[in-house]
């Protein structure tokens, strides 16, 4: 994981579905193709996590098996 400014391969910004409905509380993701990209929606032009798509894969598949039970 890496955080870094935007590139111009960060891919399509879209909002978590998850954030918060008031506006305070919003993450943005974009797939690349070497992983997805994440970032403070209030905050555009701050800091980037960038996550390679293994460990992403791995995040999103634990998330799955949690709410499964």
């Amino acid at each position: 994981m890496s955080v870094g400014q935007r590139d111009s391969s960060e891919g399509v910004w879209f909002k978590s579905s998850y954030s918060g409905g008031n506006a305070t509380e919003c993450v943005e993701c974009a797939h690349a193709g070497n992983g997805t990209r994440i970032r403070d929606s209030k905050h555009v032009n701050g800091p980037v996590v960038h996550v390679a798509a293994g460990p992403w894969l791995t995040f999103l598949r634990s998330l799955t098996r949690s709410a499964q039970g």
